[in-house]
């Protein structure tokens, strides 16, 4: 901890250091460091983002008001080489000194990572903004042309530069708007040359992006534009392309109006050193071939295995491996219908969805035998992937079941295994670990004295797998698929020691670029605990309480309970001692109503912890995503999830009369089947702020209610607070239930409210920082536990939401982010009412968090 704090020291003293630095000393004499720019619409001031980024020259970003970036790049020599010249190369005598001590290569190699460091430093930093005319001047066009795209065709623009203090080299600039009264859209007309495309027009006029008596822009024209090219290229107007539409904008005498002609010409055509124009066409498909292993080592071979479905060909140069069935259901492209760009793209991302081939290649030629020129041939060329892939997994990890661990997997897919593109995946796993539970593993002094080892497989059907027809309403461009899962796995020497076997099948498809669907018919998870003996070697909060009851003045307890110590035997006198507790026979007495309901309490969870679980369950997914790629910075993310489990199981129940255990739970060969449900909300925003500045929240519900033949949730289904992902104050499992403080090694319960804030920004280079707030907790509802604090009976338990704040360091090697943050609990409901805001605000009671990328 001395350690830490003092890097944090260290951290601050060299921020103090660099808010003392001249940040103008690499100015020349004459030069102006820009500090601000402030932007004044018709004499008032505004802070509109959107604005201020039109201007060509900003300010050097800063942390709390500090040009960090400027400071660190003035670190660097301006002139590094001629310093180095003239102090090691110029004087005679010193450099054949040097060369003797050092030897050439190593004087070379010395200079030479002097002036790489000293350019990593100015790469890493950020050079100051110096104030020039030609830049302003950038700028202030800009804005005109900003105001002026946006309707109003009469802005004045001017600025003026101010300076600061001569003596600081440094001035601001104010730019000065004036607007005027802005242009409206009025009448909208058309010239199109072609019958076709004026037909399409008016059919869809009504979709039209430019609106009359709206104030103009020319992002809604840019739109239109789109709009239309879209629109013929969709309708088999296989020739258009944008280019062909232009507007022309009547301003004149029109009282600040805007009269819109759209004027699209016949298509152009080229014959030897002229043109000539011809109307525009539509095009209709007469024919799809399909090449399925074509290759650029085969394009000039013949082919030797064709199929006819319909007016569908396939061809392949090989025998062929794929049903044409499947193929063709990939492609969207058919034969009598009008050309469309939508089929193509869905094609496109079909076959791409497939997994057995490269990115496809479609072509479009005429068709020879039609005399109109208007019908069109497709030719899909596949590349197929390798037929066999091989996959290999390693990791090294640490949590607080082992203080170190290894991990291993490796996976082999094999793709088209029916013929029909299916993909067949098989998978291994296993890990070795050294365990952090020293009274777990006392007789055995191994290093690696705990493992797990599992198996998965998986089935994936390029269609949903039903009986029935789906195409009505789960059409073939969603991209569905089917995946069938089996999976399972057994753990030694971690907790109680576990056997998992788990089903699952899954139906996914798309019906857009934002939203995906998923539904897991069946989810079926069997859970057996193997070592229930060693509960209380894991859990040794609860045997520390049990202990400390037994051990008070006022209980008396039966002496074969306990060791020679006074202790409760493991596992024997524990158990023992509990079930007396709960039977109140004569072996245990004098315990207080709280004691007593302590030990309820822990005897609860020991049962639900200790049970065997059957999980049937089906549950629904909807994933709504605006994120573009992997850099884009602002989007909208929302998740729902619902799961029902054990109403199947129960019905069957009823008809088969089920063996009842002595909590008149039914059971199935020995298990009672879990009955809940459980819904799920998780929102995500992110605002990007311009110059690396991102501002991102999350918020998540949960609850999992259970009824019918449970009165408890499952662990594997329950809900944990805390951890480098969630309140990061805390750590994983640490956080609740409700005011209970975490008393428990592992805390969980089954209603769950979480909210993260998140500013994030560049510190310089590849290395960022932020500074965030989590808020949330969970609780125990509807279901068996009793204990007041853990439990939410009212919205007045929203008292015990807790707060974590602080600070991180993340640093992006570009293919994933490595992240390190602080957390300070804040306001701890753990603490007596009162008593809970900024108590362990320190650097001694922070949680360090290490993750990989963005925790949402």
């Amino acid at each position: 901890m001395k350690r830490i704090l003092a890097k944090i020291s260290l951290f601050f003293l060299t921020l103090v250091l660099f808010t003392s630095c001249n940040a103008v000393k690499r100015l020349e004499p004459g030069e102006s460091l820009l500090t601000e720019n402030d932007i004044f619409l018709n004499g008032e001031r505004i802070n509109e983002n959107r604005i201020y980024n039109q201007l060509y020259q900003k300010p050097n970003s800063r942390l709390l008001g500090v040009p960090l970036q400027l400071h660190f790049y003035n670190l660097a020599r301006p002139n590094i080489d001629s310093i180095l010249s003239e102090k090691f190369l110029q004087n005679d005598q010193k450099r054949e000194r040097l060369i003797i001590l050092l030897s050439r290569k190593q004087l070379d190699s010395y200079i030479k990572s002097r002036i790489t460091f000293n350019q990593w430093i100015k790469r890493t930093g950020e050079a100051p903004v110096i104030i020039n005319q030609e830049d302003t001047q950038k700028s202030m066009n800009r804005l005109k042309s900003w105001y002026w795209n946006n309707g109003w065709f009469n802005v004045e623009t001017d600025y003026e530069i101010i300076p600061l203090k001569k003596k600081e080299n440094k001035a601001r600039i104010e730019y000065y708007v004036e607007t005027k009264t802005p242009y409206k859209v009025d009448s909208i007309s058309t010239d199109i040359d072609s019958r076709v495309l004026d037909s399409i027009y008016k059919k869809h006029q009504n979709d039209a992006v430019i609106i009359p008596g709206t104030q103009y822009r020319t992002l809604d024209f840019n739109a239109e534009r789109d709009r239309l090219t879209s629109l013929f290229r969709n309708n088999g107007v296989y020739n258009f392309d944008q280019e062909y539409i232009t507007f022309d904008a009547d301003t004149i005498n029109t009282d600040f109006k805007v009269n819109t002609t759209i004027i699209i010409p016949n298509r152009q055509v080229p014959d030897e050193d002229s043109t000539y124009r011809v109307p525009f066409k539509v095009h209709e498909i007469s024919k799809v071939n399909v090449f399925t292993d074509y290759k650029q080592s085969n394009r000039y071979e013949p082919v030797t295995d064709s199929a006819q479905l319909g007016n569908f060909t396939i061809y392949s140069f090989d025998e062929m491996e794929y049903k044409p069935e499947a193929i063709i259901d990939a492609v969207f492209i058919r034969p009598g219908r009008t050309f469309s760009d939508i089929a193509r793209t869905r094609t496109y991302n079909r076959l791409n969805s497939l997994r057995n081939f490269k990115y496809p290649n479609i072509q479009y030629t005429q068709d020879p035998e039609d005399t109109t020129s208007t019908d069109l041939i497709a030719n899909i060329f596949l590349t197929p992937q390798p037929k066999y892939s091989l996959g290999f997994d390693f990791d090294v990890s640490q949590s607080n079941i082992q203080k170190f661990g290894i991990g291993f997997g490796g996976s082999l897919l094999i793709r088209n295994i029916f013929g029909g593109a299916e993909n067949l995946e098989l998978s291994g796993r296993g890990s070795v670990g050294s365990s952090t539970d020293a009274a777990a593993s006392k007789d055995d002094d191994r290093f690696f004295d705990i493992s797990e080892i599992g198996a998965d497989l998986q089935l994936i059907f390029p269609r949903i797998f039903l009986p029935f027809e789906t195409e009505r309403f789960i059409p073939k461009y969603m991209s569905p698929f089917t995946s069938l899962s089996l999976g399972v796995s057994t753990q030694n020497n971690i907790g109680l020691d576990k056997q998992n076997l788990s089903s699952i099948l899954n139906y996914r498809w798309t019906p857009s670029r934002l939203l995906t669907n998923r539904l897991d018919l069946i989810n079926l998870q069997y859970v057996r605990n193997l070592n229930t003996d060693n509960y209380f070697n894991v859990y040794q909060n609860s045997y520390s309480e049990l202990n400390n009851i037994v051990q008070s003045a006022n209980v008396v307890t039966n002496p074969a309970f306990l060791n020679n110590n006074g202790r409760l035997i493991i596992p024997r006198g524990a158990e023992g001692f509990i079930e007396s507790v709960n039977s109140n026979d004569n072996a245990t007495s004098g315990l207080t109503p709280g004691q007593r309901q302590n030990v309820i309490n822990i005897r609860e969870r020991k049962n639900r912890l200790t049970e065997n679980n059957l999980i049937l369950a089906s549950n629904y997914t909807y994933l709504w995503n605006t994120k573009d790629n992997l850099y884009d910075e602002e989007f909208t993310r929302f998740r729902f999830k619902i799961e029902i489990a054990g109403n199947t199981l129960f019905a069957i129940s009823e008809l088969a009369n089920f063996e009842e255990n002595l909590s008149g739970n039914q059971e199935i060969w020995g298990v009672a089947f879990s009955q809940y449900v459980k819904p799920e909300f998780d929102f995500i925003k992110h605002w990007d702020l311009g110059s690396n500045n991102i501002f991102a929240f999350r918020a998540f519900t949960g609850i999992a209610i259970p009824y019918g033949n449970a009165n408890s949730i499952p662990f594997t289904r329950s809900f944990f607070a805390g951890g480098p992902n969630d309140n990061r104050a805390w750590q994983a499992y640490d956080l609740g239930p409700g005011s209970s403080g975490g008393r428990n090694e592992f805390n969980e319960a089954n209603m769950k409210l979480a909210f993260n804030l998140e500013y994030r920004y560049n510190l310089f280079g590849a290395l960022n920082s932020a500074f965030f707030v989590d808020i949330g907790n969970i609780w125990n509802v509807l279901d068996i536990v009793e204990d007041e604090a853990s439990t939410f009976t009212s919205f007045s338990d929203l008292k015990d939401i807790a707060v974590g704040s602080g600070i991180g360091l993340r640093y992006d090697f570009n293919f994933f982010v490595l992240r390190f943050d602080v957390g300070f609990k804040t306001y701890d409901p753990a603490k007596p009412t009162g008593d809970r805001w900024f108590k362990e605000y320190n650097f001694n009671h922070a949680v360090y968090n290490v993750g990989i990328n963005y925790p949402f």
